[in-house]
């Protein structure tokens, strides 16, 4: 894997060294990029002697080589260890001043930062609000130690051990076992899906919805990471995170079945479901099809109004294989994305699907207005099959991925 290495002006910039040194004895290529305070603390042919790559700080050092695009477009994963509060504040605002926060506009791979300060830098207002902008962008931010830290101070705001950040970052990556993740999925066997099913009216519309399948597709990358075998049923996925399904890194053991309308995800995911430990289904179904569909393009008629389409219920898969468990043991998933109305909340809805689905987790999350659909960011409650709320997870669909992983494996027999 292709790293770059942020290092920014804080008392903890040490360890830093000890994660290149980690991450290079996994065999990753390092690239370290400091800040100019950075190189107060340590020297830049420390950092040149360890990762055997040269050290630059400013745009201006190879300028034909551009290097602060071709650095963020060549890299897997964007680590910054410490990530000082002044540096998220830069990222945050979306500052491009030098090396390291130019490099981070262009990176279109994941971004991990581990903060480092003091308590009373961390736990301000501005720092709080810059970390929740980061992570509503899709940036996973590691949440500091508790500890000693300069002086005779101690609280939150301690950089996290360099094996802790290293074992946290590859598994935002999508790295797998062999570079520490946490594999408490290995040897299971996942199924997810992920996007939304189209049901053609004719052969050139049909009734879809938003979803983009970024939170089915970040499922299964973060079930890669935790050691399973992943497939994912892709239902029409945005071209971005098509993207991410073909080439992005860690996915070469993901089976990937493309799908389009109910009926053909219906029976891939009973399909691959028939062998699975685990089904997911994050994927957003319609609810209805056109009784009949035409071979030819309904043409518009002047003057006269469009004809009825008469629509048919489709299959609810989630409440069958819910009821059904196509294997015994067999954990099952649903996702509820609702918007509250006269008759409930959000959460009211989430409750009555819950008990009528039968899964064993339902993953509750209000859409619309900016929310859910399309974004890099969720926010869900988890309900058992009895309706109770059993956990909550907010921030980037990634973070979100691997909560929604904690607790089923804690089902897992």
């Amino acid at each position: 894997m292709r790293i770059l290495l942020g290092v920014s002006g804080g008392i903890a910039a040490y360890k830093a060294v000890l994660l290149l040194r980690l991450l290079r004895e996994q065999g990753h290529a390092v690239r370290v990029i400091p800040t100019r305070a950075a190189l107060e603390f340590v020297g830049a042919p420390t950092f040149e002697a360890l990762s055997g790559e040269p050290v630059s700080t400013e745009v201006f050092d190879d300028v034909p080589g551009v290097q602060h695009v071709a650095l963020g477009k060549g890299a897997d994963l964007v680590i910054v260890a410490p990530a000082t509060a002044d540096f998220l504040a830069r990222a945050a605002t979306g500052r491009a001043d030098d090396l390291l926060t130019t490099t981070l506009l262009a990176a279109s791979c994941p971004v991990v930062l581990a903060p480092a300060m003091h308590t009373e830098m961390w736990e301000h207002p501005a720092t709080r609000a810059n970390v929740a902008t980061l992570r509503e962008r899709g940036v996973h931010v590691i949440e500091p130690a508790s500890g000693r830290l300069t002086g005779v101070d101690t609280g939150p705001g301690r950089l996290p051990e360099p094996e802790d950040i290293a074992r946290e970052a590859l598994s935002v990556a999508g790295a797998g076992g062999a570079q520490g993740s946490v594999q408490d999925l290995a040897g299971r066997t996942v199924v997810v899906s992920a996007g939304g099913t189209r049901e053609p009216i004719d052969p050139v519309r049909f009734i879809g919805n938003r979803s983009s399948g970024r939170q089915g597709v970040a499922l299964a990358q973060a079930a890669l990471a935790r050691g399973a075998t992943v497939t994912l049923v892709a239902a029409n996925l945005a071209q971005d995170v098509t993207d991410q399904v073909e080439a992005g890194p860690g996915r070469a053991a993901c089976t990937v079945v493309r799908v389009e309308s109910t009926a053909e995800l219906r029976e891939a995911v009973r399909t691959a479901g028939a062998d699975a430990d685990v089904v997911v289904m994050a994927a957003a179904v319609a609810d209805f099809r056109p009784a009949a569909t035409p071979d030819a393009k309904i043409k518009k008629v002047p003057g006269q109004g469009p004809a009825p389409i008469e629509l048919v219920e489709n299959p609810d898969i989630l409440a069958e294989i819910a009821h059904e468990r196509l294997r015994p043991g067999q954990v099952v998933v649903g996702f509820a994305a609702e918007t509250g109305d006269a008759s409930g909340s959000v959460l009211d809805h989430g409750r009555t699907k819950a008990r009528r689905k039968g899964a064993d987790l339902i993953a509750v999350n209000a859409v619309g207005s900016g929310r859910g659909f399309g974004t890099d960011a969720n926010d869900v409650t988890v309900l058992d099959g009895a309706g109770d709320v059993v956990g909550q997870a907010a921030g980037s669909k990634r973070e979100v991925a691997d909560a929604l992983w904690d607790a089923v494996v804690k089902r897992l027999p």
